[in-house]
């Protein structure tokens, strides 16, 4: 069966596109707030009292503070806000904001922060104490397959959790102007950076990343094509997907990867979805991957080998067998536990990609990864609803 969410993964972030007008809290208006707040002792925050709440969210060498809840069914996660009293030692300018919501009766904005605190005092945040539970940095992958994708609620905080990671480690690596090299600092509440050479003054913004991501489709014999990179977990296949260079469309791309990759000619490039990817390599803090079904033109494969360890034609009943839907159910669980043990002050648990069998306890032939990515989104659309039917126009391209 397929398996339709909301929105992808990473996708819907609640606080995105909050504008003052909805929350009557601009980002300078919450970085002044949140100045007295982290100082309560100071002249000014006597003077200037704040009406607004803040609330923090800590991360530790990119990997955000979780807490374990108990519901009755099994172990979930959540974020675990601190209050700015909660994160000592940490200059203001570090705080980078996430936006802002009205909360409770509809009177009250409360600004959302994230804040690095690998180094230094504000290392020490974290530990049974924090939150509503017992609390932990835990990496950002793990709890995006720990994720019920069937929980609003927890969706919206892996999208915050992914927002939040994309723009620290956005900060820093972009830590000095690519004009002048002089140093970058933040502005407009840490959305994004100013050259602090008063000859340059070059602004700079978040950095994104696009990828093309393509379920390659031989129409005339129902086949998808499907691949394994050498890091990936035994028995899981996937889409291809490579950047975009410069001066190329998102079109162009899916044909020059597909080709480069697996020696395959690809004709008509239909759009999917596009979906943001913030746990990629920390060299790359945003990726947006934009995916696409890509007919092919020619069925005959030659793998790269230095980009994949194999490439080949899958019939749709096989890749149906591939899409269980238990067995991603089996994996979220798996790994909430291991989220619950990781809060709980157990490092060691299973690692729930490796343990994927189906219902005879045999292992599964094969698998593709779960629905928290758009790989999956494209082979269950096409597995189970077929590939779009192309305009007549497009018949011989």
């Amino acid at each position: 069966m397929a398996i339709h969410l909301r929105a992808h993964a990473f996708a819907a972030n609640p606080l995105r596109g909050v504008s003052a007008a909805t929350t009557a809290m601009s980002p300078s208006a919450a970085a002044e707030a949140l100045r007295y707040l982290l100082d309560p002792s100071s002249a000014a925050a006597a003077a200037n009292p704040s009406q607004y709440l803040s609330k923090i969210l800590p991360f530790r060498r990119g990997r955000p503070l979780a807490r374990s809840t108990d519901p009755p069914a099994a172990p979930a996660w959540r974020l675990a806000w601190l209050p700015p009293s909660r994160v000592p030692g940490v200059a203001p300018d570090a705080f980078v904001f996430l936006g802002a919501l009205v909360e409770g009766d509809g009177k009250e904005a409360a600004a959302y922060w994230a804040v690095d605190v690998s180094e230094g005092e504000g290392a020490r945040v974290g530990g049974p104490a924090d939150g509503d539970g017992p609390s932990a940095f835990v990496d950002l992958r793990t709890l995006m397959v720990a994720t019920d994708w069937s929980d609003k609620d927890a969706m919206a905080e892996l999208a915050i959790a992914g927002h939040a990671r994309a723009l620290l480690e956005w900060h820093s690596t972009a830590k000095f102007c690519g004009a002048c090299g002089a140093k970058a600092v933040p502005t407009e509440a840490g959305r994004r950076k100013q050259c602090s050479n008063d000859s340059c003054k070059k602004r700079i913004y978040p950095r994104i990343d696009p990828v093309v991501i393509m379920l390659v489709i031989d129409k005339e014999n129902d086949r998808a094509l499907l691949s394994r990179q050498s890091r990936f977990v035994p028995r899981m296949w996937s889409c291809l997907a490579g950047f975009i260079e410069p001066g190329e469309s998102l079109e162009e791309a899916v044909r020059r990867e597909t080709w480069e990759e697996t020696g395959i000619e690809v004709g008509q490039v239909v759009y999917h979805s596009s979906q943001p990817w913030p746990v990629g390599p920390n060299t790359m803090p945003c990726q947006l991957m934009v995916g696409f079904f890509a007919y092919a033109k020619s069925l005959e494969i030659n793998v790269d080998k230095q980009e994949l360890e194999d490439a080949q034609w899958h019939n749709r009943e096989d890749v149906k067998k591939a899409l269980t839907f238990a067995e991603y159910e089996k994996a979220q669980r798996t790994s909430a536990a291991k989220v619950d043990q990781i809060c709980k002050g157990a490092e060691k648990g299973q690692n729930p990609s490796a343990d994927f069998k189906v219902g005879s306890g045999e292992p599964a032939p094969m698998f593709v990864p779960g629905p928290y990515a758009i790989a999956h989104h494209l082979i269950s659309s096409w597995a189970f609803e077929g590939a779009p039917k192309l305009p007549s126009s497009f018949s011989n391209l």
